[in-house]
């Protein structure tokens, strides 16, 4: 049934594609959903995302240029994903469940964050372009509320975060993280953003 409207929620802290990612030789990108480790995640994350979104909306489809507002509430208020990251998670798993053709659809997009640590989850609400339309607005507040600071490591932090980046990295070069043999040549594939590898007898094993 083709429509202009769809609401979507799941339950449960959104993650983010970026660090679920495996690489082989060549430089391509994998995505495994059936190796029984960590990587896993994502995939299983964007088939969850696709059941829900077809499930809350039986046979819905909108085909037009899509408005979008995405809620996301994190468990943790310290430690989260990237939140601009989210977003290519979330859609790809809309993409999936046929609720729209394809995620280049989207063409404004509103994203805010908050915290429930009881609850967390998102909430994505999306509104065909030939029967709604978006109006925003930014004006000072009246009373203002007490600012969150951001900032980076100390230098300590960021020295401890390069030592333990650079070992990950001599440990990977030698060794399979999983089995823990020795690598020759170009036989293994990159992970976690190059800090471990994985032998080819491992892959073939478990992917």
């Amino acid at each position: 049934m083709n429509s202009s409207y769809a609401k979507v929620m799941v339950l449960g802290s959104p993650i983010s594609k970026s660090n679920f990612k495996l690489f082989n030789a060549n430089g391509r990108a994998i995505l495994p959903y059936n190796s029984g480790h960590y990587h896993d995640r994502y995939a299983l994350y964007e088939e969850e995302i696709a059941y829900h979104a077809r499930s809350q909306n039986p046979n819905v489809v909108i085909e037009e240029g899509v408005i979008a507002v995405l809620k996301v509430y994190y468990k943790s208020f310290k430690r989260h994903p990237d939140t601009n990251n989210i977003t290519k998670s979330i859609f790809d798993g809309i993409e999936k469940s046929g609720l729209i053709i394809n995620d280049a659809q989207i063409k404004r997009i509103i994203i805010e964050e908050f915290y429930d640590k009881d609850n967390p989850r998102f909430e994505l609400e999306l509104f065909g372009e030939s029967e709604f339309d978006m109006e925003y607005k930014i004006e000072k507040r009246k009373i203002p509320v007490e600012k969150v600071i951001y900032s980076p490591p100390s230098n300590k932090a960021r020295a401890l975060i390069n030592n333990s980046s650079k070992k990950e990295k001599e440990v990977s070069v030698n060794s399979c993280s999983i089995c823990g043999k020795k690598i020759k040549g170009n036989d293994y594939i990159t992970a976690n953003k190059g800090t471990s590898i994985i032998c080819k007898s491992c892959l073939g094993r478990g992917f």
